[in-house]
């Protein structure tokens, strides 16, 4: 387990682009699971605070799931419609001054409560990938981690099985008070 993620714990999440700059920031998430791989939260009506100051407010309960060996991360998220998923090609994450970090890496993959899913800023991502200079490594490691990321998607692996979403969700709701 990583120092200061006991569950029940609150904890920050900070999202920054590869040039550095702090993108937004997710005021409170309860930690639900920490291993030595992975960090397990979950969050309703959180304030998000976007890097031009603007902020908003979550409409409804997530899942998010954070890996230190994946290039991504998944968000889930309970509506009256079934579970929708939001994930972020993203760095693995970094914990430091209770916030998990990661850098965003602009791809994300859309994935419905039927399990289809759409790829999504790819226009963003090669634009951001000619301004910052991804190096080519880090453009292979990105298109390897999305061919994973929908791997697991197919076969409703970790995440993306509608049943531990729904267990993460149980265990939440005993933490508020």
């Amino acid at each position: 387990m990583m120092a200061g993620l006991e569950p029940g714990t609150s904890i920050q999440i900070h999202s920054y682009k590869h040039n550095g700059q702090l993108h937004r920031i997710w005021e409170e998430t309860k930690v639900l699971k920490a291993t030595s791989n992975k960090v397990i939260g979950a969050n309703d009506k959180t304030l998000v605070t976007e890097s031009d100051g603007r902020s908003w407010v979550t409409r409804e309960p997530a899942i998010c799931f954070f890996y230190t060996k994946y290039w991504f991360n998944v968000i889930a998220m309970l509506r009256q419609d079934g579970i929708h998923y939001y994930c972020n090609i993203s760095s693995p994450f970094v914990q430091e001054d209770n916030a998990v970090k990661y850098i965003d890496y602009d791809l994300d993959v859309k994935v419905f409560p039927d399990m289809t899913y759409t790829l999504l800023d790819e226009d963003e991502y090669e634009l951001h990938h000619q301004q910052m200079n991804y190096p080519g490594v880090l453009d292979r490691i990105l298109k390897n981690n999305v061919d994973h990321l929908l791997y697991w998607v197919r076969q409703r692996k970790g995440p993306f099985s509608h049943e531990s979403i729904e267990q993460w969700y149980e265990l939440f709701l005993t933490y508020r008070s």
